[in-house]
């Protein structure tokens, strides 16, 4: 079993992967609505350069509310036109992952980026969407929960700490946990290029200690202080950013 996360439209190296013909497991953000290292994506397509530099810039900083606001100061008088636009870039990305995954079989969460009801509609058969849902593979349950850790954009792939704590209880014990979020332990949330603590649970952290699972996998930091780390028995695993890395992690 392979396992990707943060894809942000890399459907090509995705694509390379499926081709394998091993099961793969897929934590999320599988759209790029901008690259924060080169802009590409849905900001820059539509709203241009220096649109996404300036987006690039406040996620840097941490500055969600600025983002937000930008957002709406450029759909002025024209909320439609944009909307529609976006939702166009959407669907051809998420046509483009289809294209991607066919042939191949697995299981899909969303990250915080993702459009968790177009995210399962367009995947094809062979691919199952796990949101705090186990399935049995080799012997093992696997248990998966998407989303990311909530901010100031309000994004739909967004996850409270109250919702996940639900999902993670409706499950259960596990033996494999994959989620998009990291737990909150500060070496796996802390981005070493921005310097900041980034999003991470408290929730799933509670749960590590309490149910110890064999292995937690799971994305959303791209440039981690720390990419393992143990929580007692649990070895905590970043799988890595798969647009910059186009590497999957194998499962033993």
């Amino acid at each position: 079993m392979l396992l990707v996360a943060d894809v942000h439209g890399a459907f090509d190296e995705l694509a390379r992967v499926i081709a394998t013909g091993e099961p793969v497991v897929i934590l999320g953000d599988l759209l790029n609505f901008v690259d924060y290292r080169t802009g590409a994506g849905i900001a820059t397509e539509i709203f241009g350069a220096d649109f996404a530099n300036a987006a690039m810039q406040f996620r840097r900083e941490g500055d969600f509310t600025a983002s937000r606001q930008m957002w709406r100061n450029f759909s002025a008088g024209r909320e439609d036109e944009v909307r529609n636009q976006v939702t166009e870039e959407i669907q051809r990305q998420y046509t483009k992952m289809h294209e991607a995954l066919e042939g191949g079989s697995g299981f899909v969460t969303h990250g915080n980026v993702d459009i968790p009801a177009l995210l399962q509609s367009h995947l094809p058969d062979g691919f199952q969407y796990l949101n705090g849902e186990t399935v049995v593979v080799d012997g093992m349950r696997l248990g998966m929960v998407g989303g990311g850790s909530t901010t100031g954009l309000n994004a739909a792939g967004e996850i409270g700490e109250e919702e996940m704590a639900g999902f993670l209880d409706e499950m259960g014990p596990v033996d494999i946990l994959g989620t998009h979020v990291p737990p909150a332990i500060d070496s796996l949330r802390r981005d070493v290029i921005t310097g900041r603590l980034e999003g991470g649970s408290v929730a799933v952290a509670e749960y590590l200690h309490r149910h110890q699972p064999l292995v937690h996998y799971f994305g959303d930091i791209h440039q981690p202080q720390a990419s393992r780390w143990r929580v007692g028995r649990t070895r905590c695993i970043n799988v890595g950013y798969f647009r910059a890395t186009a590497r999957a992690v194998r499962h033993v």
